[in-house]
């Protein structure tokens, strides 16, 4: 399956993806950008985070997973990826490379047919779409080669 890059704007919570990617910090804040829209979506998942993340277990690197069970057998994952440590602070590539792993694992694990992949920290977190897209893509292509589907949200235009 190939590596499918959607139009700006469009939107990630209806892509019918399996797993949805939502680009957090580890202070359990949600307050702006995508996070905050994956609050609103969610809002029993943002409350698990919010008390993982006091309790420490969120950390650059890892995935904290979320399944959202919609209805028989309909679910959805969400992967809650840590772009940074504090709202308040930029984004750094190596955390989106660490991340990149261990999202690349926790896909082949779930036996998803499915994500979707927004810009992670390039928004709020201030990296180059350029830089990140180019590593997220070498990240996904052993996960596309397996036949999981890869939807890649770039940033919204401005």
């Amino acid at each position: 399956m190939p590596i499918i890059f959607q139009s700006p704007g469009t939107d990630l919570f209806h892509s019918g993806a399996q797993i949805l990617v939502n680009p957090v910090n580890t202070r359990g804040v949600m307050g702006a950008g995508l996070a905050r829209q994956f609050k609103r979506h969610y809002p029993g998942m943002f409350a698990a985070y919010r008390d993982r993340c006091r309790a420490g277990l969120v950390q650059i690197g890892a995935i904290d997973v979320h399944v959202i069970q919609d209805g028989l057998p309909s679910r959805v994952i969400i992967a809650n990826f840590p772009t940074k440590e504090h709202w308040r602070h930029a984004s750094q590539l190596q955390w989106i490379e660490l991340g990149l792993v261990a999202l690349r694992q926790m896909i082949i694990e779930s036996h998803a047919r499915s994500i979707a992949v927004p810009p992670l920290g390039c928004g709020l977190g201030g990296l180059d779409w350029d830089e990140v897209s180019s590593r997220i893509v070498q990240s996904m292509i052993p996960v596309a080669e397996i036949g999981i589907d890869v939807l890649l949200y770039p940033p919204a235009a401005p």
